[in-house]
């Protein structure tokens, strides 16, 4: 068996009361200028928090994150910020989006090169500024990975920075943060944790160590998302899907994410789809197309989820890229590309995108070529 790296935040916490935990374990660490990105939405939840901070003597400065795709664009200006306040402590509150700016503007404060410098795995070097991450969705997992991915405007390519400095010193996931989420987006964000979860555990490169991370969290999101989508405040499928995420998320230092995220980059690229869209609608498919490579492994993901056992093993595993289809369809995702408004014709275009995301497609454990990538796109019209 060869050796792998499972890195996760020196300080993980988990459940009821974590955002709490959070302002008091800020104060009490002694720290003096803090730095939050929060997203829109969770400004007044963070306003409670940030006052008893400055009650306590520290120096808080929060800028609100809008919306949309984070951009080479918005991280130079976010950095601006971040340089005229100075922090010893940067803080991301919001969604995959706002965790993954976070940890770049931390990350950052200590280089004096261009973020373009370090789109790659292990180029960032070093990290002295302390990094904090809330997530308020369960779904990219950021909270707890090495990873940050961002929209390159002039090339419509999602890049990702890779680095065991873009881990974060403490994340403080508190399901109660995601109950005001709206449904869609709560069930976007949860297919894409389950996509996390079974593109590690089928991968090319898997591992027996993250293979238990993905397996557990497969079903934890399998089985509780639909109830989280259609009663939003029921806690325990809140925790289940945030526990889920996590998981997800912590199989994407050592293992990653394959041919489902390859091929949603460019409709997130040129089409601006939400990337928990993108994922919900290629999962299912690209799940058919590696099947065959190993029946075995999606025949225990179709047992996690809950599907119905067939007569062979085949037929199981088949029984559960149906049930993933069915959980798509009952969260009212779509279930094809034009739905999405992405044109046929832009397919071949789409797919040049996609195939050069090799960082991913080499984890997928069935070669896909430029031909099997573009039939993958046409059986989605």
């Amino acid at each position: 068996m060869r050796a792998i790296t499972l890195l996760q935040p020196p300080k993980l916490v988990f459940g009821a009361g974590a955002f709490s935990r959070f302002v008091e374990d800020t104060i009490a660490a002694g720290r003096q200028r803090i730095w939050i990105l929060v997203a829109q939405p969770l400004v007044d939840t963070l306003n409670g928090g940030v006052e008893e901070m400055r009650s306590a003597g520290l120096m808080v400065d929060v800028v609100v994150y809008e919306a949309g795709e984070p951009t080479f664009t918005l991280y130079e200006e976010f950095l601006q910020q971040v340089e005229k306040f100075g922090p010893d402590t940067v803080v991301g509150i919001g969604g995959g989006s706002v965790l993954d700016l976070a940890k770049l503007l931390a990350a950052m404060q200590d280089s004096t090169g261009q973020l373009s410098d370090f789109v790659g795995i292990n180029l960032l070097k070093s990290r002295s500024t302390h990094m904090v991450c809330i997530p308020t969705t369960s779904g990219t997992g950021s909270e707890v990975s090495p990873n940050a991915i961002l929209l390159d405007e002039g090339t419509l390519e999602k890049k990702g920075i890779i680095s065991p400095f873009l881990v974060p010193d403490a994340t403080y996931i508190d399901p109660a943060l995601t109950i005001g989420l709206p449904p869609k987006i709560t069930a976007e964000t949860g297919i894409d944790a389950l996509s996390h979860c079974i593109e590690a555990f089928t991968n090319k490169f898997s591992h027996p160590l993250v293979d238990d991370y993905a397996l557990r969290g497969i079903s934890l999101i399998g089985q509780h998302l639909h109830r989280a989508f259609e009663v939003p405040d029921d806690m325990d499928a809140r925790s289940a899907v945030a526990l889920g995420s996590m998981y997800g998320g912590l199989c994407l230092g050592p293992v990653n994410t394959a041919a489902v995220h390859a091929l949603s980059y460019p409709l997130g690229g040129k089409y601006h789809v939400p990337h928990g869209l993108a994922n919900a609608v290629l999962l299912p498919e690209v799940m058919a197309y590696n099947l065959p490579s190993n029946v075995q492994k999606h025949e225990q993901i179709a047992l996690a989820l809950g599907a119905e056992r067939g007569t062979t093993s085949e037929e199981t595993a088949k029984n559960g890229v149906e049930k993933v289809k069915e959980l798509v369809k009952l969260c009212d995702i779509p279930q094809n590309l034009t739905k999405l408004g992405v044109q046929k014709e832009d397919v071949a275009e789409l797919t040049g995108l996609a195939m050069k995301v090799t960082r991913l497609l080499k984890n997928n454990p069935r070669e896909v070529t430029f031909a099997d990538a573009e039939e993958i796109y046409c059986r989605l019209f």
